[in-house]
């Protein structure tokens, strides 16, 4: 958004006669090139349980592949690792290209979005919250893929099995079944894993090329993770039922040299069940610090997952975790330096608006997020919150608004807000920012906001950036429509957030902006002797602290590329040298008499060693130039008024004057002691297209995805934003 809009209409005439511009061109080959890689990956699981894979394709691809450098594990690299990562690289150079190439804005009307409103129009399924047509098809798809994997892998299997097989064994036929229905229960809990981490990468390539977000892809790792532990738990049951029935339970002691290793597959699972009970509603909720503290354990399941199979096959489920690692790595770097934390706006709701000092090169969309971590409350603990400034309409600042409702954030507006604190600083490190790469508000005629207490946050940074587009850009804008749902009247002073502390242009005014306030727990106003206006902290300046900066610098998407190229083919040279010059003289590649584990160990100390080397000198070389640009704020900030020692604290009265507070106060129709009729408010609305944007509890979210999903009004277009983190 932005920019980018200038852009976007002086590209339409162009595509609208015919003419496709050089570097959209090289984009949509781009982008056809990934479509056919994908499917090309995916298909290779369809077909991994069938007799032509398994006796056909394998061994014909393992003996072009083995080599005295990769040995049998050749095969697995260039059939399911090497697809992906070359996808990350090549998602890197498409949205690289596409950050100053944006295609014109998308026609509201005409049937091929007509057809898109229909698959994105949203369904309610329990269990699943909310869930589009589309997302719900490709569920459908991957629940097909597993039971189709199963089904095939059991009916060969099966057919193998005769009481004379059983017999020879020294079992019974459903023993026999038993053992290989508990394998199989295995391979096909390993497609999940294949798929779980790609959607908790918020650094990732991948995400954005299918227009998906790290924070809206949450979902699809807790259902993956729910279906995987299932199978990985129903396989070591049946593992242990059959061990006890064949009296081979010293089994589950067993470590083989070269085969698979029980114990490591047994404290991969009870690792995975630590995680999987603490995931569940009531506990997560209930206690959030176990089930975040709890959840580091994937380390440990990772690991030891990777001794129970051996890495030949671990490289099938790589480069999900991958590329998860090259983002891990990234997020710890960025973590480790403190922000410059500019101001803190303290309202009477408990609330506060931290405000940072960012550098111009840093952009972002609105509704991004970033999560933070104040060491000063807890140095483990990291909380996500929306960004609720505009990276146009304020380009040095970075502003997110934090609503007491939870232990850490009390704590954190106690210490804000205290009338005794003699507060002058406060250390604070952030992730992110991460978001969708583009929004395309405009292509709307109305946009309907429908928020419920701190969900305000992100249309905040929505309207901010309207203002932005209205005054600067001189562009055209939709009327919008905010319906925000309070509990107490002391809640309205979030709207005063919807102006920054300063720089609001007078387009402010200019908006076609109406807000319909609701104050359901009370039926008049309540004026007493609180304070009703917020009040600013102001913080000194730390030489070590710096402005909130790209991790990777302008070019990031670049950058990244290169990280996850240059990490894997340092990772392909040291496994090359490995297994040619120590593993290939003991074993020959029979896989028979070097140590699994040990082969194991040393691949995954290869990669953690590339990963790191890649990704700190990328770090290091943009922390480097950008060095001038944050020397060049902090002088600013030294000779700014604000750093004058006693003026560290204003009241927010004084600074209000100068802005259009009077534009919020006109916009507002207050509502006491009654709910908004979301139905009747949205099925009124007669434009052609009408965004809804809904952010707040959950029975808010599913009340107006049924009134858009119910098919009474055509031009409603949903989108639910919501906090899975």
């Amino acid at each position: 958004m932005s920019p980018m809009v200038a852009e976007r209409s002086s590209s339409a005439p162009s595509s609208r006669g015919g003419i496709m511009d050089p570097m959209r061109a090289m984009r949509a080959v781009m982008m056809a090139v990934v479509i056919v890689v994908v499917s090309g990956w995916v298909f290779m699981w369809v077909m991994a349980p069938t007799r032509v894979y398994g006796q056909i394709w394998l061994p014909k691809i393992r003996a072009d592949t083995i080599s005295t450098f990769f040995g049998t594990q050749g095969a697995t690299i260039l059939l399911y690792t090497f697809p992906m990562l070359f996808i990350a690289v090549l998602g890197s150079l498409y949205l690289h290209l596409g950050k100053n190439n944006i295609s014109a804005i998308a026609e509201s009307k005409g049937n091929k979005h007509k057809l898109a409103g229909i698959w994105r129009r949203p369904l309610i399924v329990k269990g699943l919250g909310i869930v589009s047509r589309i997302e719900l098809a490709f569920f459908a798809m991957f629940i097909a893929l597993l039971v189709w994997s199963f089904s095939t892998y059991l009916r060969i299997s099966f057919a193998k099995i005769t009481p004379l097989s059983a017999a020879a064994n020294g079992e019974q036929v459903w023993e026999s079944k038993l053992d290989s229905a508990a394998l199989r229960l295995g391979l096909v809990g390993n497609i999940c894993l294949a798929f779980l981490f790609f959607p908790v990468t918020r650094c990732s390539s991948v995400l954005p090329l299918f227009g998906l977000t790290s924070e809206a892809s949450v979902k699809y790792h807790i259902w993956i993770g729910h279906i995987a532990m299932t199978l990985f738990t129903a396989h070591g049951v049946c593992y242990v039922i059959y061990w006890v029935v064949t009296h081979q339970i010293s089994q589950m002691v067993k470590w083989d040299k070269t085969g698979v290793a029980n114990v490591a597959g047994e404290i991969a699972l009870l690792a995975g069940l630590a995680m999987w009970v603490t995931t569940f509603p009531r506990i997560r909720r209930k206690m959030f610090e176990l089930f975040f503290y709890t959840h580091h354990l994937y380390i440990v399941f990772i690991i030891f997952f990777v001794f129970h199979v051996g890495i030949a096959y671990s490289c099938m489920m790589l480069p999900g975790f991958y590329l998860f690692l090259v983002d891990r790595f990234l997020r710890f770097l960025q973590s480790r330096r403190g922000v410059r934390l500019v101001s803190a706006r303290v309202l009477p709701c408990e609330a506060v608006e931290l405000s940072f000092s960012k550098s111009r090169g840093l952009s972002y969309t609105p509704t991004s997020i970033m999560f933070m971590n104040v060491p000063g409350i807890s140095k483990m603990q990291w909380h996500p919150f929306t960004i609720s400034s505009s990276s146009n309409l304020e380009p040095e600042k970075l502003s997110v608004i934090i609503k007491s409702e939870g232990s850490w954030s009390k704590k954190l507006y106690q210490m804000l807000s205290s009338p005794n604190s003699s507060l002058d600083h406060l250390d604070v490190s952030i992730e992110g920012p991460y978001g969708p790469v583009s929004t395309d508000f405009l292509r709307h005629e109305t946009i309907v906001m429908v928020s419920g207490g701190s969900g305000i946050s992100p249309f905040i940074s929505i309207i901010r950036d309207l203002t932005f587009l209205t005054e600067t850009l001189k562009c055209k804008t939709p009327q919008i429509l905010l319906i925000a749902v309070f509990k107490n009247s002391s809640d309205l002073t979030l709207l005063d957030l919807l102006l920054p502390i300063s720089g609001a242009p007078n387009g402010f005014s200019n908006l076609n902006l109406q807000i319909q306030a609701y104050v359901t727990r009370e039926k008049e106003p309540i004026t007493d002797n609180r304070k009703t206006h917020p009040t600013t902290v102001w913080f000194k300046p730390k030489s070590s602290n710096a402005p909130i900066s790209p991790i990777l610098g302008p070019n990031s998407w670049l950058w990244l590329g290169a990280i996850i190229s240059l990490s894997f083919v340092m990772f392909l040279l040291f496994l090359g040298i490995l297994t040619r010059y120590y593993i290939y003289p003991i074993d020959h590649n029979t896989n028979r008499i070097y140590s699994y584990s040990r082969k194991a160990a040393l691949s995954m100390l290869f990669i953690c060693i590339c990963i790191a080397t890649t990704a700190s000198a990328a770090f290091y070389w943009n922390k480097k130039k950008g060095s001038m640009e944050i020397n060049q704020i902090k002088n600013m900030e030294g000779a700014s008024p604000s750093a004058s020692p006693g003026s560290w604290i204003y009241n927010a009265d004084r600074e209000l004057e100068s802005l259009p507070q009077q534009s919020v106060v006109q916009s507002t129709n207050l509502h006491y002691g009654e709910r908004p009729d979301l139905k009747r408010i949205l099925l009124e609305r007669k434009e052609s297209s009408i965004g809804v944007l809904v952010c707040g509890p959950k029975k808010m979210r599913h009340e107006v995805a049924s009134i858009c999903a119910s098919g009474l009004a055509e031009n409603l277009h949903f989108e639910s934003i919501s906090f899975s983190w």
